[in-house]
């Protein structure tokens, strides 16, 4: 399967690489860099990243979508939200990370939905839709073909909890040892959701 990850100018770096960590390892997946226009896209931390044109993308597979700084230089371009909307229908599964989801939110991907958002951004979440219901409390949600995660790190989890539905506990659990990282693998244990509503 195609993994596309849709990159813009200041993204977090973390919300892209460590779901991709996780997602290029198995043998049938095949990950994508992709922009608007193709190019270097650079991250909020200044990790310059190659990207492909949407118009070379193969639409179907998965999406991801970061967040970052730069989601609030987008969040009303109508041309990025038109071909983000469009991108979303065609693709089989959507991820978003951090606020990668106030975009979903925004060109209407999420319409009569369930998502979350980065915690200490939360209001740009709530502002950009209101036909989203948002989850304050969860590490990640799943509704339909959209996994949506809270802030930076979730997205990794996020991922495991892809692979754990598509390939089974053993494929997932196998990334996570691979790499040795710690998977929370409750989507609803949001551990940072008291620090960051306090």
């Amino acid at each position: 399967m195609n993994v596309n990850v849709l990159l813009f100018d200041r993204f977090e770096t973390l919300d892209a690489m460590g779901p991709v960590e996780m997602l290029a390892r198995p043998a049938d997946y095949s990950v994508g860099f992709f922009s608007l226009d193709g190019g270097i896209v650079t991250s909020f931390q200044n990790v310059p990243v190659m990207t492909k044109p949407v118009s070379d993308m193969d639409r179907t597979g998965a999406l991801l979508l970061p967040g970052g700084w730069g989601v609030r230089d987008i969040d009303h371009d109508q041309e990025f939200l038109s071909t983000l909307k469009g991108l979303c229908d065609d693709a089989a599964w959507v991820m978003s990370v951090c606020n990668g989801s106030v975009l979903l939110g925004a060109c209407g991907a999420l319409d009569g939905r369930k998502a979350t958002s980065n915690k200490k951004l939360f209001q740009d979440a709530l502002d950009s839709s209101d036909a989203v219901e948002w989850v304050e409390q969860a590490r990640w949600v799943v509704d339909g073909k959209f996994y949506t995660a809270s802030g930076v790190s979730a997205g990794i989890d996020m991922a495991l909890g892809f692979l754990n539905d598509r390939l089974g506990r053993e494929v997932a659990e196998e990334a996570a040892t691979a790499t040795e990282y710690l998977w929370n693998d409750d989507p609803t244990d949001d551990p940072f959701c008291k620090f960051q509503f306090t």
